[in-house]
Formats: C-alpha cells, sequence, structure tokens
C-alpha cells in the first residue's frame, strides 16, 4: 500500500478533504483509522455516507489498518489515511506502518483543549503524541489546504504551549 497523505482532521470526510486535497492526493481508497470511530456503528455510517462514489472509503481500528497495509491484498493501492488524533498515528507507526509525513488539517476546540491555531487545539495527550512524533522523525506539517504554505507544525506547537 502506498500512502499518499496522513492527516490529522477530526471532520475527517469534509468539503476540503472532497474537493482539494483528494485531487492534489489521488487516492484510490480514503480510510479513517480509530479505533474509537470503528467502534461506533453511528459515526462509522455517518463517516462513510459522505465519501465520493469514485473512491472507496473504509473506517478500520489501529490494529486493521496495520495488517492491511502488510498484505499483498492492498500492494497496489493508493490510499489517504485520516486520523482524529496524533495519538492514533503513533500506535500504528510503533505497529510497524512506516508514516514519514502528518499533515495538521484540524483538531476542534473543546474545554480541556488549548487553541494552537485557528484550526487546532490540543491536550496534554495530544502535546506528548506530536512530540513522539518528532522524536520519530515523522515531518509535522501545519496546512489547512493542498494550496496553503506549509508551517513547521511542532514549531507552532512549542511556540504555543512554550515547550522546549
Amino acid at each position: 500500500m502506498k500512502i499518499v497523505l496522513a492527516r490529522i482532521d477530526d471532520r475527517f470526510i469534509h468539503g476540503q478533504v472532497l474537493t482539494r486535497w483528494i485531487k492534489t492526493n489521488a487516492a484510490d481508497r480514503i480510510i479513517v483509522v480509530s479505533d474509537e470511530v470503528a467502534a461506533d456503528e453511528m459515526r462509522k455510517t455517518l463517516i462513510l455516507s459522505v465519501a465520493p462514489s469514485n473512491v472507496k472509503a473504509s473506517v478500520v481500528s489501529i490494529s486493521k489498518m496495520e495488517k492491511a497495509f502488510h498484505s499483498p491484498r492492498y500492494q497496489n493501492t493508493t490510499a489517504m489515511l485520516l486520523f482524529e488524533s496524533p495519538s492514533d498515528i503513533v500506535a500504528l507507526i510503533e505497529a510497524g506502518v512506516p508514516i514519514e509525513t502528518v499533515n495538521v488539517g484540524g483538531m476542534r476546540f473543546a474545554n480541556e483543549r488549548k487553541q494552537i491555531t485557528k484550526s487546532v487545539s490540543v491536550t496534554k495527550k495530544d502535546i506528548h503524541a506530536f512530540e513522539k512524533l518528532h522524536e520519530l522523525g515523522v515531518k509535522l506539517e501545519l496546512r489547512q489546504l493542498p494550496s496553503d504554505s506549509s508551517e513547521n507544525f511542532i514549531q507552532v506547537l512549542r511556540n504555543e504551549t512554550k515547550i522546549k
């Protein structure tokens, strides 16, 4: 399997993904990777209902994604992976799926979160997971749309949270 984009966006499949990202990063399949979402039939159904008809879409657990990535059945598949949190990406990499770059697109604000940018808010757990991704050599880019300039997310995060 070839991963053409790994993106954190807790809205998963929505207008930006459908009209911009899928055109810039041609993929046969959009895969939402989340243990939480894979276990929630209602969320899973809602997410899959908005997928474009010309692209296969799946919602899978981290372990199922790891198995699919290594399966000969999917060796010629190009995939866009969508994640809800950086912790899920850490778990997938630790399970043996190589991800070199992560696009940080959107993590909505909630009371327990600190707003880092207009579209990204994080918890302490998220901050630690982003630091772990950085330690693993993963490039973290902040970019809403493919046409936007890419920013170094770890620098933005550290500046806003005063880490290191």
